[in-house]
């Protein structure tokens, strides 16, 4: 008896410590933030550094809260939001349409995959002038700058899932009599899915960065016109709201996706750090 009863204590301490400690985790990652901004307001209030280049957080949070109550903010967002979602799908169908194909078939990586490559290299600011050119300023030349910058990251890990996916498979499959469509959908394309998702959270994020380039380079509309138009009058704390806006719609769409990626991916077993 008095083995048990001493022994009750050690598997309560073993049991606490198991325990999930996420708010002490959530409150030791806010440090480094909040030390940042508090010295950052105090720096700005005494003058120590200039508040036209560098607004304090407070005034940027005051511009941040008059654009919502105008619903100005909102306004450009959505027209954002609209521009990267329809870029995002124009480019990422088809780069990942184009990856199946060149992974799937090395006739198509010699036909595609050069070229593909060599206009993946051509950077977003040198086509855009172009771009502006031949479709003009309308909603064509930043859809499409947009796409072509989705198109590549999803092209290339979808290429790339495809080419490491087990050789064994392809034997099971070839034993199993597998149609070449039936294999695709069943064995490879399952496989080939990390790699598939991690494209998908490449291209939101390079659709997302081709957005602003757009919208800063010939745009009547959007955040990108927004901080450009706050720009020209030296409203600097509308520049920090809008580089903020693009900051957390972006994080939010890369948590969308690896949230997909955690459910999709349920099978794999995997170092989780």
């Amino acid at each position: 008896m008095s083995e048990l009863s001493e022994s009750k204590p050690a598997v309560r301490g073993t049991a606490r410590e198991g325990l999930p400690r996420r708010p002490a985790g959530a409150a030791l990652g806010a440090i480094v933030p909040i030390l940042f901004l508090a010295a950052w307001q105090t720096l700005g209030d005494r003058g120590a550094i200039s508040t036209l280049l560098f607004p304090t957080p407070l005034a940027i949070a005051d511009a941040l809260l008059s654009l919502i109550r105008s619903g100005e903010l909102w306004g450009h967002l959505r027209i954002s939001l609209a521009r990267a979602g329809l870029g995002f799908l124009l480019g990422g169908g088809p780069g990942l349409l184009f990856g199946l194909l060149v992974g799937l078939s090395r006739k198509a990586e010699k036909a595609l995959d050069p070229s593909f490559q060599m206009i993946r290299m051509v950077p977003h600011l040198a086509v855009a002038p172009l771009f502006v050119l031949w479709f003009g300023i309308g909603e064509e030349s930043k859809v499409l700058l947009i796409a072509k910058g989705a198109f590549f990251p999803l092209y290339i890990n979808t290429y790339l899932g495809i080419r490491n996916v087990d050789d064994k498979l392809f034997d099971v499959a070839r034993v199993l009599g597998f149609s070449r469509f039936k294999r695709t959908v069943r064995l490879v394309i399952p496989a080939a899915l990390p790699g598939i998702l991690l494209g998908v959270r490449l291209s939101l994020g390079v659709a997302w960065l081709g957005l602003v380039v757009a919208e800063l380079i010939a745009s009547t509309s959007g955040i990108g016109y927004m901080m450009s138009d706050a720009r020209q009058f030296a409203q600097t704390p509308i520049v920090f709201v809008g580089i903020l806006t693009f900051a957390a719609v972006g994080l939010l769409a890369d948590l969308l996706v690896r949230l997909l990626a955690r459910r999709a991916l349920r099978w794999q077993d995997g170092y989780k750090g």
